[in-house]
């Protein structure tokens, strides 16, 4: 499955996000991915609602086509307020 496509998924089920999905250990591993997403919808919520939204958005295609999800997930206050 094409990042993009990923990227998409979650940014058609999230109100306003902002996806960025990379490969977890390189380019030759495709199915192992990490996932920043930005959202104003995540306010108020707790880290684990955010992580579920995440997962809800990806049901069709965990464990077929990702195997494994490292996720990170923010408002948009908190995205630009986190040290680099």
């Amino acid at each position: 499955m094409d990042l993009s496509d990923v990227e998409a998924l979650i940014e058609d089920a999230i109100p306003d996000s902002e996806a960025t999905v990379t490969k977890m250990r390189g380019d030759h591993d495709e199915d192992h991915l990490r996932a920043t997403v930005v959202s104003p919808a995540f306010e108020g919520e707790r880290l684990v609602q955010q992580h579920q939204r995440v997962y809800d958005a990806l049901d069709g295609v965990m464990t077929t086509d990702v195997h494994a999800l490292e996720l990170s997930t923010y408002t948009p206050e908190e995205y630009d307020a986190r040290e680099d």
